[in-house]
C-alpha cells in the first residue's frame, strides 16, 4: 500500500538530521506512555462506538508501530520487513484451522487452538 509505505518514509525523515529534533532524540523507551496513551485512546473509542475518531485514533497506534521499527532499523535489530514476516507467520501458525488440513472448528476451538499455540511459543518450542 502506497500509504503504508509513505507513513514509513515520513517517519524517517522525522528522525533523520534535517528531521525533526524531538522525534530524533526519542528512543524505544522515551514513547512507551506515549503509545500507551495512544492504546488507551483507541480503547476508548472502540468502546464509545465512535468509527470516525476511532480512523484518527488507530492511526496513531499505527504510527507508534512505525516509530518502534524504524528505531529498530536504526539499530540494526530489526526490519518492518522482519515485523511484517513475523506477525504473518504467527497469524498462519495459530490459524491451523484456517490455513490447515481441517477447516471446521467452533469459535471455542478456534481459541483453545489459539492459546495453545501461544502457550507453545512461550515456551519456546517454536521455531522461527
Amino acid at each position: 500500500m502506497i500509504q503504508f509505505n509513505e507513513l514509513i518514509e515520513l517517519v524517517r525523515k522525522l528522525r533523520s538530521p534535517d528531521g525533526c529534533p524531538w522525534d530524533r532524540e526519542q528512543t524505544r523507551t522515551s514513547l512507551i506512555p506515549y503509545f500507551i496513551e495512544e492504546v488507551y485512546e483507541a480503547v476508548e473509542t472502540i468502546e464509545n462506538g465512535d468509527t470516525e475518531k476511532l480512523k484518527d485514533e488507530l492511526g496513531d497506534v499505527l504510527l507508534h508501530v512505525i516509530f518502534q521499527t524504524v528505531i529498530g532499523e536504526e539499530n540494526k535489530d530489526f526490519s518492518i520487513e522482519d515485523v511484517l514476516n513475523n506477525i504473518n507467520d504467527k497469524m498462519i501458525r495459530r490459524h491451523p484451522h484456517v490455513f490447515g488440513e481441517d477447516p471446521s472448528c467452533s469459535p471455542e476451538d478456534a481459541n483453545r487452538i489459539w492459546e495453545a499455540e501461544k502457550s507453545r511459543e512461550k515456551s519456546g518450542r517454536v521455531l522461527d
